[in-house]
């Protein structure tokens, strides 16, 4: 009988198997996927799920959200995702967003980190302090 406990057991090992040159590879993924459920485990859903979770973790770990008050020229796209590159030393995707609640400055998200350098987010930390 495999337990919760097996089952995440099983994603991670099929999660370490799915990358090439230190990069998730989304050709391996499909494949591991696909022997996984040919197989039919008992706790197939549990597996899955878990190798869900560990794939869209790793997937937002590597890119960063860029919203913006106002579009940003590609000169500055590019400044900006090379300083991440340099920053998180690895490769970054960056997809970037118009949002003019920010109503000026940028705030970026990759994974867990975010840095909020927006005028709303900076009203934000003024009206907390009062």
């Amino acid at each position: 009988m495999t337990t919760p406990r097996e089952a995440r057991r099983i994603a991670r090992a099929l999660f370490r198997e799915s990358f090439t040159d230190g990069r998730l590879d989304e050709a391996k993924v499909r494949q591991a996927i696909q022997q996984l459920a040919a197989a039919k485990p008992r706790m197939l859903v549990a597996i899955l799920k878990s190798c869900e979770r560990l794939v869209r973790l790793e997937v937002e770990r590597n890119t960063a959200r860029v919203e913006s008050a106002a579009e940003l020229d590609a000169g500055l796209r590019e400044r900006l995702t090379a300083q991440l590159q340099k920053i998180y030393r690895r490769p970054v995707a960056a997809e970037f967003r118009v949002n003019p609640e920010l109503l000026g400055g940028v705030r970026v998200r990759i994974g867990s980190d975010v840095w909020d350098g927006s005028v709303s987010g900076r009203l934000s930390e003024l009206s907390a302090a009062l």
